[in-house]
C-alpha cells in the first residue's frame, strides 16, 4: 500500500474495523504518503461531505463540487455509515463513484463490515451500481483490537504517568 501503486492503477482501498482502532489514522497516513509522491488528495468525513453536497444543490455549486471531487487522485471518505443513506445521498454517492471509476482512487473507512454496506445504501439497485464500482477492484484492510483511545486513557499501564498540573497560585490581596 505504501508504494502507492494502487493509486497509480486507480484501485480503491477499504479500511474497516471497530471504533478507535486507527482507521482514520491509517487513511491519513496513506494520504500523506500519496501527497509526498505528488498525488492530489482530498479528505472528507462522509457526513460532512453529504451536508456540503446538499447545500451545493441549493446554491448552484453542485456541478463544480462534483468536478473537484472527480479530479483528485485520491479521495478519502472517512467514517462511512452507519446511517442509511437518503435518496439524495445515494444519487450523490453514485455520481462521485461513477466519475472516479477506473480513473481515480477512493479510500473509504467504516466501522461497518463491507457485506453490510448494501443495507446502508438502502436501495438494492443503486447499492449494486455503487458497490460494483467500489468493491470489485479494492484492497481491503480489516483492523481489529482494542481502542487506541482507551490505551491512551489508560496510559499508566503502558509505563507513562500523567501528573496533573497544580492550580495557578492566586495573589494575596
Amino acid at each position: 500500500m505504501t508504494s502507492n501503486d494502487w493509486i497509480r492503477k486507480h484501485r480503491n482501498c477499504l479500511v474497516v474495523g471497530p471504533t478507535g482502532v486507527g482507521k482514520t489514522w491509517l487513511c491519513c497516513a496513506l494520504g500523506d504518503k500519496a501527497c509526498r509522491e505528488d498525488f492530489s488528495v482530498a479528505y472528507h468525513r462522509v457526513p460532512r461531505l453529504f451536508t456540503a453536497l446538499s447545500m451545493a444543490h441549493g446554491d448552484g455549486r453542485y456541478a463544480k463540487m462534483l468536478r473537484t471531487l472527480s479530479r483528485v487522485d485520491l479521495l478519502i471518505l472517512d467514517d462511512w455509515g452507519p446511517e442509511v443513506l437518503t435518496a439524495q445521498q445515494r444519487r450523490d454517492l453514485l455520481e462521485i463513484v461513477e466519475d472516479r471509476y477506473n480513473a481515480r482512487s477512493l479510500l473509504i473507512t467504516s466501522q461497518i463490515p463491507v457485506k453490510q454496506w448494501y443495507d446502508i445504501i438502502g436501495n438494492p439497485t443503486l447499492a449494486d451500481a455503487i458497490l460494483d464500482r467500489i468493491v470489485h477492484n479494492a484492497y481491503r484492510i480489516e483492523l481489529s483490537g482494542e481502542s487506541m483511545r482507551e490505551a491512551i486513557d489508560g496510559d499508566a499501564e503502558y509505563g507513562l504517568s500523567v501528573v496533573p498540573s497544580a492550580p495557578a497560585p492566586t495573589p494575596d490581596r
